[in-house]
């Protein structure tokens, strides 16, 4: 009798939960998923425990692709960079072009005012091409290094999961920069979302790389990740879309290069 009782009084809570992973993977993926309704604010910000889970199916479509060439015979550098296409198509490339205005706007900006007008640009300078091909070339050297499906598996999930889960974390700790865009519109998130999406990086790192490699990896993606918050608040005043694309491509090739190691 107690069955269907317990059933009812979850089914709310599992219908919001399963609402928020499809906000996070309809915001940070290309999937094809339905009920693409628009996403609203409050579901954003609310989706951000999620942002890990986006990055394990990102990572495990990279690996798909990456076992696929490499059964079909292709050394690892053919191989890992079929594998770097497929995440750009899986996302969109969303972070790539967060990186790409993000170098444009801080190298190119002689004041605030005009970084900002620099990152709204949809055109891309010098700043931008250096820091996505240095970007894509050390990914896919980290992957190619590591050579075998298992070993790159393993890597990109952990380095797609990783990067996601420290989204969050500048959200709620670095104020937006301006007062319209997405940073702004998204809200910070609570602490205790950002928190479990930590913990869900976390996990997933250990997993994937294990104890000893999982704790490097935390480590050096901290403190990569700080840099990279510390420069856009010297830089613009705070943070917006473009520096957290910016964070997880250096966070993603954080985790790539300890990997390697």
């Amino acid at each position: 009798m107690l069955t269907p009782h317990f059933s009812d009084d979850w089914r709310p809570w599992l219908g919001e939960r399963l609402g928020e992973l499809t906000a996070a993977l309809r915001f940070l993926t290309r999937l094809p998923l339905p009920h693409a309704d628009p996403l609203g604010d409050a579901v954003l910000a609310h989706s951000v425990w999620a942002f890990p889970l986006a990055g394990i199916a990102v990572g495990v479509i990279g690996a798909v692709v990456y076992a696929l060439a490499h059964r079909l015979g292709l050394p690892p550098w053919p191989a890992a960079a079929l594998a770097l296409a497929a995440t750009l198509a899986a996302t969109g490339a969303l972070h790539e072009d967060g990186l790409a205005d993000t170098a444009d706007g801080f190298g190119g900006g002689a004041t605030r005012e005009a970084k900002f007008e620099i990152m709204r640009d949809a055109r891309i300078g010098a700043y931008g091409v250096c820091a996505l091909v240095l970007s894509l070339l050390l990914r896919a050297a980290a992957l190619a290094s590591l050579g075998r499906s298992g070993a790159v598996a393993a890597a990109l999930i952990a380095a797609h999961t990783a990067a996601r889960a420290a989204i969050p974390a500048v959200m709620l700790l670095v104020t937006p920069a301006r007062s319209d865009g997405l940073a702004y519109t998204a809200g910070r998130p609570s602490g205790t979302r950002t928190g479990i999406a930590a913990a869900l990086g976390l996990i997933v790192l250990i997993a994937c790389l294990g104890p000893a490699h999982a704790i490097v990896a935390a480590m050096v993606l901290i403190i990569a990740v700080a840099v990279v918050a510390r420069l856009s608040v010297a830089q613009i005043g705070g943070q917006t879309g473009d520096v957290l694309g910016t964070v997880e491509q250096v966070a993603e090739i954080a985790v790539l290069l300890v990997a390697v190691g």
